[in-house]
């Protein structure tokens, strides 16, 4: 018989530097879910990530037992990322971009750059064509402050 699932919690989190405080004690500890071994495990698992933003689904089961997917990290941080664009104060934190976005802009994005988004995000999109996943990137980027084009 197939366990009965009592929760599903969707949490972001820093790739290989999860802890067992806020956000992820907050959100699991009233389930009564092992929270250090998600956070050893979740830790383990994104290690080779380290510096993005990575979206986990975790599925709670009746016996307090769980199993997560890790998601593919958001698309404003993967164009942070590729076009280097950092928190003023120099932190890792990443910035969202530009507070104004049709007026100031924060950086530059290729097509090139763009399709290499489209392609590491597709799993995670609800489309197949490479085409409408370059056009959901640019779009996001654009509504960021970066300059699209080559």
């Amino acid at each position: 018989m197939a366990k009965k699932v009592t929760a599903v919690v969707k949490l972001q989190l820093p790739a290989g530097k999860a802890t067992p405080g806020p956000p992820v004690g907050s959100s699991l500890g009233p389930h009564g879910i092992n929270i250090p071994g998600f956070v050893k495990d979740f830790n383990e698992k994104t290690a080779s990530r380290a510096g993005l933003i990575i979206p986990v689904v975790l599925t709670i089961y009746q016996d307090r037992s769980f199993t997560f997917i890790l998601k593919t990290p958001p698309v404003a941080v993967l164009i942070a990322k590729e076009i280097g664009l950092k928190h003023p104060s120099g932190k890792e934190k990443r910035l969202g971009g530009s507070g104004k976005p049709n007026r100031e802009k924060v950086g530059k994005i290729t097509i090139e750059q763009i399709k290499a988004i489209a392609q590491q995000k597709m799993p995670d999109l609800n489309t197949k064509d490479i085409e409408k996943a370059m056009s959901m990137v640019e779009g996001t980027a654009k509504s960021m402050g970066v300059v699209v084009g080559d």
